[in-house]
C-alpha cells in the first residue's frame, strides 16, 4: 500500500511538472489586413479590451492602405484574411484564390460622398466635366451606382484617377470640379464652405458594406476559432453601445492615422452603421434575394461590365454565413 501510494504520488507530481513546463496553450492566430477606416474600429476594440485573448485568440490587425497589397498578402498566405468592402474583394475572387465573407462589420451611411461646387444641383450638371476618383476602388463602384440612378454612365464625364485623399485635395485646391472621396474630407469641405457634398452614401443604403473575409482553407481548418472570433466581436459591439465615449477613445487609439483623435473618430462614426448580430442576420439573410445577394449581383454588373472580374461570383461563392448567424 505504501509503495503504491508513493508510485501514485510520484506519477501525479510528474504530470504536474509536465504541465508547468509545457506552459499555457498557444493562442490561435488570425491575421487580417485592412485600410484605415472607422468601420473597422470594433475589431481593435475587441482586441484591446482583451475579448479576443479571452476567447483563446491572437488577432493581428495590419494596416495596409492599398487593397492590391493586402489581397496579395492573403493570396500568398502572409495574411489569413482581410476587412474590406464586398465589391472590392469580389474583383480578386478566382478559381485559384478562394476566400469567403464570414462577418459583416458596417455600412457607409454618409461616410462617402461626391464633392462639387455649390452651384451644382444634380449629377446631370457634371456632364462633360472632370471627376476625380480612385479607379477600381469602392469610390468608382459607388459613383457608378449614382450615375445609373440618373440614367448616366462614366462616358458622360471625364474620370481622373487619384486616391480618395488626393481627389479631395485636388477639389479643394480648385484643380478639379468634382471628386468622390470619404471622411474626413467631406467634413473638411462642409466646414470650409469651399464647395458642397452634393450626394453622400445616405442616398444609397447598403451599397458600401465592409466584411471580414477569410481564406477558404483557413475557414475549413479553424471553425471553432472563427466562431469564437465572431462572438468576441459581437461582445465589443455591445460594449460600444453601452459605453460609446470609452469605446471611441480605445478605437481611435487602435485605428490611428487620421482617426487617432477620439473626437475625430466619433465624428467619423456618425457616417457608418455598425453591424451587430441582428444586423448580420438581416444582411446575410436570404441567399437568393437578401441584401448580401443583391449587393453581390450589383457588383458583378458594375465590375463585370468593366471586365474586372476574374470569375462569376455569387452568394455561395463569396459568403459563409454560418458563423455570423449562428444561434
Amino acid at each position: 500500500m505504501i509503495k503504491k501510494t508513493f508510485q501514485t504520488a510520484t506519477l501525479l507530481a510528474g504530470l504536474a511538472a509536465g504541465l508547468v513546463f509545457a506552459g499555457p496553450a498557444e493562442a490561435a492566430k488570425i491575421r487580417l489586413g485592412m485600410t484605415t477606416w472607422v468601420g473597422y474600429g470594433p475589431l481593435y476594440l475587441a482586441r484591446d479590451l482583451g475579448y479576443f485573448k479571452d476567447a483563446g485568440l491572437d488577432v493581428e490587425l495590419k494596416t495596409i492602405e492599398d487593397a492590391a497589397i493586402y489581397m496579395a498578402a492573403v493570396a500568398s498566405g502572409d495574411l489569413d484574411g482581410m476587412a474590406s468592402t464586398v465589391d472590392e474583394v469580389m474583383k480578386w475572387r478566382s478559381p485559384d484564390f478562394c476566400f469567403k465573407s464570414v462577418l459583416a462589420l458596417d455600412d457607409s451611411h454618409g461616410g462617402d460622398g461626391l464633392l462639387t461646387a455649390k452651384g451644382v444641383k444634380s449629377l446631370k450638371d457634371l456632364k462633360g466635366k472632370e471627376v476625380a476618383l480612385n479607379e477600381g476602388s469602392v469610390s468608382e463602384f459607388w459613383f457608378n451606382i449614382l450615375l445609373d440612378k440618373d440614367g448616366m454612365t462614366e462616358k458622360d464625364v471625364t474620370i481622373t484617377n487619384m486616391t480618395s485623399d488626393d481627389a479631395a485635395a485636388a477639389f479643394i485646391a480648385g484643380r478639379v470640379p468634382a471628386a468622390v472621396t470619404w471622411e474626413p474630407n467631406l467634413t473638411t469641405v462642409r466646414k470650409s464652405g469651399n464647395g458642397q457634398v452634393l450626394i453622400d452614401s445616405t442616398a444609397t443604403p447598403g451599397a458600401i458594406v465592409d466584411t471580414v473575409g477569410l481564406k477558404c482553407d483557413f475557414i475549413a481548418a479553424n471553425k471553432a476559432e472563427i466562431a469564437a472570433f465572431v462572438k468576441a466581436y459581437y461582445k465589443a459591439i455591445d460594449y460600444m453601445k453601452a459605453n460609446p465615449e470609452k469605446a471611441y477613445a480605445i478605437m481611435a487609439k487602435g485605428v490611428g492615422g487620421y482617426l487617432a483623435d477620439p473626437k475625430d473618430f466619433a465624428d467619423a462614426a456618425k457616417g457608418v452603421n455598425f453591424y451587430d448580430k441582428a444586423r448580420n442576420v438581416e444582411f446575410f439573410g436570404n441567399p437568393q434575394q437578401g441584401e448580401a445577394a443583391n449587393l453581390i449581383q450589383l457588383a458583378n454588373m458594375i465590375w463585370g461590365g468593366k471586365g474586372l472580374m476574374k470569375m462569376k461570383v455569387d452568394y455561395d461563392t463569396l459568403v459563409d454565413p454560418a458563423f455570423a448567424t449562428a444561434q
